[in-house]
């Protein structure tokens, strides 16, 4: 049964952390806090910046191991489980959706979630007993983004959680030689802080070229573009006004901004 307009999901771009982020005295207790705020999804749909495949792909439809895609870590950060439902029903629902002449679909039915979805849903819904479904950004174009995030759209009615996972600003080379927050993680932040409150998505589109120091906050930008699928999502609703930054400050140098449509 399609939820009723009072009952559609908001659409969040969020900023994922790393696995280090359970130890954080301040962060998980915002990200729960988000959760409890929000009505009760039925199933979590996840782009991550941490999964590009083209064409797009779904991932796993039924509960598979985690994938540990970072290196370096204490053991224990490769002990976290997270063993949430499969999402076969909303698998089903994103390939009807994404049906069209150039628009392929692929399954990899072994692709668990990986640290982009599961870090932050580990604090947000802990009981791990909400669907979720993972699906890969199939480019880095913004402009292509955004229509993948209109596509997706009508699935906030049937109250399905459209997660943006990334991170506000992600140079972690640069962080290596830093120390506190760095003059290009502030800058930007304050403009992409600006840029959403004004509505300004032109700007937001051209961030790599309208920003200061766009270039040098995301080097490469897959931790930013997952913010085009939320936008999209919430464009379609006829939403882009309704933006509010639920989380703000920094992380080791890196802007935390989180953002909720709807």
């Amino acid at each position: 049964m399609s939820a009723t307009a009072q009952e559609r999901m908001p659409a969040l771009y969020l900023s994922h952390g790393a696995p280090p982020l359970a130890d954080d005295p301040v962060w998980p207790g915002q990200l729960a806090a988000w959760s409890a705020a929000l009505p009760r999804p039925r199933a979590i749909l996840m782009v991550s910046a941490h999964w590009e495949e083209a064409p797009l792909a779904l991932g796993a439809v039924e509960t598979v191991p985690l994938v540990y895609d970072f290196w370096g870590f204490p053991e224990h950060y490769y002990r976290v489980r997270y063993a949430a439902p499969g999402a076969p029903a909303l698998a089903d629902a994103v390939r009807k959706l994404l049906r069209a002449p150039g628009l392929p679909v692929q399954d990899i039915p072994d692709r668990g979630l990986d640290h982009g979805a599961y870090v932050p849903l580990v604090e947000m819904y802990p009981d791990a007993d909400i669907p979720v479904l993972q699906i890969s950004l199939p480019t880095l174009d913004p402009v292509r983004l955004m229509d993948l995030g209109r596509r997706l759209a009508p699935l906030r009615d049937e109250g399905v959680l459209i997660v943006g996972s990334g991170f506000f600003t992600h140079n972690l080379a640069a962080l290596r030689h830093a120390g506190g927050v760095p003059s290009w993680s502030s800058e930007f932040d304050d403009w992409g802080r600006r840029a959403l409150e004004a509505g300004d998505w032109d700007a937001l589109l051209d961030f790599l070229n309208k920003a200061p120091a766009g270039r040098y906050a995301h080097p490469r930008t897959e931790h930013f573009v997952p913010l085009f699928v939320t936008m999209g999502a919430a464009e379609a609703a006829g939403e882009p006004a309704t933006q509010q930054s639920v989380i703000d400050g920094f992380w080791m140098g890196m802007a935390k901004r989180s953002v909720q449509f709807g």
